[in-house]
Parts: C-alpha cells; sequence; structure tokens
C-alpha cells in the first residue's frame, strides 16, 4: 500500500477546526452553536465590495499578474501611508490569503532545519506553515498572569543560535489580544537586527485596538528596513475572509523577488476576490469606524459576562476579537467536546477552540479555551452563560 508522507503525519490539525465533525452532529440533533472558536466576523462585507461583484460585466475572467495587479497595490500604498508606512507597489506581493503570505515567507527565509522563534501562545497555523515548510518553531512563552505581555529580551536571546532565521510575532496578538507598544515592537526588532534575523510581524488586526495604546507597525522605521517582513489581509478589518486576499510587505527586495518566484509558480491570487478587496480599500471610513466600535463594545460585554464565572482567568484584550481563558479543568478539549456532545440549554450550545494547539511547547494550553468574541452582544452573552452552566455540569 502506498504510505503517506511524515511531514503529512505529524503536520498539527487546526485546534480552531477540529472539533467540526462534533459540532456538524450537534447541529444534525436540533442543536444551534454559537460558534467563538473561529475569527469569522458576522460583520456585513462594505456594500463597495458586494456591489463590485454584483455588477460586474466581465466577458473573461482571467489570471491577473503573480504579485496582484498593479491598481490593487498602489490602492494599497496609498492605505499604508494613511498608517505612516511609505510604500512602493513594487514591495507588496498579493497573496491568497495572509495564510499563504506566512508559507511563501518561511520557505523564503529559511532552509529545511531553520528555526523561527515565536512567542506562544500564538496563531495556531503558524505551526502548520512551519511544519509544511520543514521549519522549527522555537516557542518564547509568555504568561497569562502578565496579559501575554512580551516576555524579556533576555528570553528571546537564549533561544538564538546559527539556525535561527527569524522572531514572528502578530500584533494585535491572535489568541491573546495583546497589543504590543511601539517600545516593545523596537527592542524585538533591535534585537533580530543585531543578530542579523528577519523580524515578521503579522499585523492583520491593526485596526482593532480598544486602548489609548496606538498600533506601531513594524515599516514605520527605516533602520528595520533590510530585516522587516509584514505580513496583512483584508479578510479581518473588511469581514473579506472568505475573498482570501493577504498581502506581503518589505522594503527588503531580495526577499520580496524570492517571494515572487513562489508567487509566479502558483500563477496568480483569485482575480474576482482581487477586485472586491480593492473596492474595500475605497469604501467609506464610516465603514472601518463601525466596526471598531461594534467589537469595542463586543469586548466590554464580553469581559462583563466573564467576570461573572468562578475560578477562571482571561486575558484582557486590547485588541483584535480574542481572548484566552484558563478554565478549572484539566483538560480543556474535553470540555469543549462535552458543550457540543453533552451539554446545551434551550437547544444552544457553545464552540470554543483548545488553547493547548496554540502552543509550541508540550503540555502548555492542556487547562485553556480562546474564545472569539465575532457574535453580537446579545450571542456573547448567551454563549457565556453556557460556557458558565456548562463548567459547573461537567466538573460536577
Amino acid at each position: 500500500m502506498p504510505t503517506i508522507s511524515k511531514k503529512g503525519i505529524n503536520i498539527p490539525s487546526s485546534p480552531i477546526r477540529k472539533l467540526v465533525p462534533y459540532a456538524d452532529k450537534a447541529k444534525q440533533n436540533g442543536i444551534d452553536i454559537l460558534h467563538l472558536n473561529i475569527g469569522q466576523p458576522d460583520i456585513k462585507s462594505p456594500v463597495e465590495s458586494i456591489n463590485a461583484i454584483k455588477d460586474i460585466d466581465l466577458e473573461l475572467l482571467k489570471y491577473e499578474y503573480s504579485q496582484g495587479s498593479y491598481e490593487f497595490r498602489k490602492n494599497l500604498c496609498l492605505y499604508y501611508s494613511g498608517h505612516n508606512i511609505n510604500v512602493s507597489p513594487d514591495d507588496i506581493i498579493t497573496t491568497v490569503g495572509a495564510s499563504e503570505a506566512l508559507s511563501f515567507t518561511m520557505n523564503s527565509i529559511c532552509d529545511p532545519g531553520d528555526e523561527v522563534i515565536i512567542p506562544e501562545p500564538f496563531y495556531a497555523n503558524y505551526n502548520g506553515f512551519a511544519h509544511a515548510s520543514d521549519v522549527k518553531v522555537i516557542p518564547v512563552t509568555s504568561k497569562i498572569e502578565d496579559n501575554f505581555a512580551l516576555p524579556s529580551l533576555e528570553s528571546f536571546e537564549k533561544k538564538i543560535n546559527k539556525r535561527t532565521k527569524a522572531i514572528l510575532i502578530c500584533n494585535p496578538c491572535n489568541p491573546t489580544g495583546y497589543v504590543y507598544s511601539k517600545e516593545e515592537i523596537i527592542s524585538i526588532a533591535n534585537l533580530a537586527k543585531k543578530n542579523d534575523l528577519f523580524i515578521v510581524v503579522d499585523e492583520v488586526y491593526r485596526e482593532f485596538i480598544y486602548t489609548d495604546l496606538k498600533h506601531y507597525s513594524i515599516l514605520e522605521d527605516k533602520m528595520f528596513f533590510d530585516n522587516a517582513i509584514l505580513i496583512d489581509s483584508t479578510s479581518k478589518r473588511y469581514s473579506l475572509c472568505g475573498a482570501r486576499i493577504g498581502f506581503i510587505v518589505s522594503k527588503n527586495s531580495n526577499f520580496i523577488e524570492t517571494c515572487l518566484k513562489f508567487a509566479l509558480a502558483r500563477l496568480s491570487p483569485p482575480t474576482l476576490a482581487l477586485i472586491a478587496a480593492n473596492k474595500a480599500l475605497n469604501s467609506d471610513q464610516k465603514y472601518i469606524d463601525g466596526v471598531i466600535s461594534e467589537y469595542s463594545h463586543r469586548r466590554e460585554v464580553l469581559i462583563d459576562e466573564l467576570s461573572k464565572i468562578n475560578d477562571i482567568e482571561f486575558s484582557n484584550p486590547m485588541g483584535a476579537f480574542y481572548s484566552i481563558i484558563k478554565l478549572p479543568v484539566k483538560n480543556a478539549e474535553d470540555f469543549a467536546k462535552f458543550l457540543l456532545t453533552d451539554f446545551s440549554i434551550n437547544n444552544e450550545s457553545v464552540m470554543v477552540a483548545p488553547a493547548s494547539g496554540f502552543y509550541s511547547s508540550e503540555n502548555n494550553g492542556e487547562d485553556e479555551v480562546r474564545i472569539a468574541f465575532v457574535l453580537n452582544s446579545e450571542r456573547i452573552k448567551r454563549a457565556v452563560n453556557i460556557i458558565n452552566i456548562g463548567l459547573k455540569e461537567y466538573t460536577g
């Protein structure tokens, strides 16, 4: 019988989706599942994007340029200029979501066996991209009692060796909701520069900040241009997850030229999706302002409701739309399954993401889950109430 590759066998399952079979079965049994497991916004996409697809008049749906249309990349430059980031279309490669951007990046900067340092917990699919690229993730653990702030520079320095190629962070952070300050970004970028490493920053959630802290991008300082790689996407800020449009931005021309080889090999990003994403960039600023206001309100509701549950700890999300919750259980994944298979209130239950999959260190996060506050306030209240009562029944 033909054999499957070791890489394929060992690639980790996404904790965000691994419980889907249990959720599907619950739905078949008439249970409405409140999805807190996945960062799928329920806010409508910009009307400009939807109308662009509805009103399209094409006789031929052709390949787009491998790096994305010039018009789209030029529009992106205008968007970035509003965030104190000055780049040209040649500094940008459009990708099939931020996922492909991360995959291209790891394959462009790492050889098999090379290492990337990432503060954990981190976006679970970083593990998957690394495994697929034969790259080893080296974790530096942040703590829930510190609200998952950036660990000490010394803890990063201890992990650097001749195989280290990059430090990767997410700002604002998925899954913790932490926002790194300008000082933290500069300190970790200085460390990367000092050791001739790349500093890769996933800035997909740039707009989603709920404190007085201002987002600081890795590309705001020319000093880091040779080392800096920015990962971005239209998925979250414009509720265009299904369009799958992301981008890599860097002033390092050697890196961009290498990434372009991977982009050429996969031919092009989806043409229709680029049209929708391009229109989103030109959408009314009131759209983004309204989205941020809505998530800010949902965050307040979530914190208020979680505060009513005894014996839990949770990260206070400064940005993005996620929180890590430490539960009074030994196995949070088993509890997450219990909510889908054995528990409901008024024919409703909740799906959460077991947090162990957001760590690389063994046994970390076993008693934690990640939740995404992407539902409206009333549904968030019902979901947290289900978790609260479910915990009481589960723990007996």
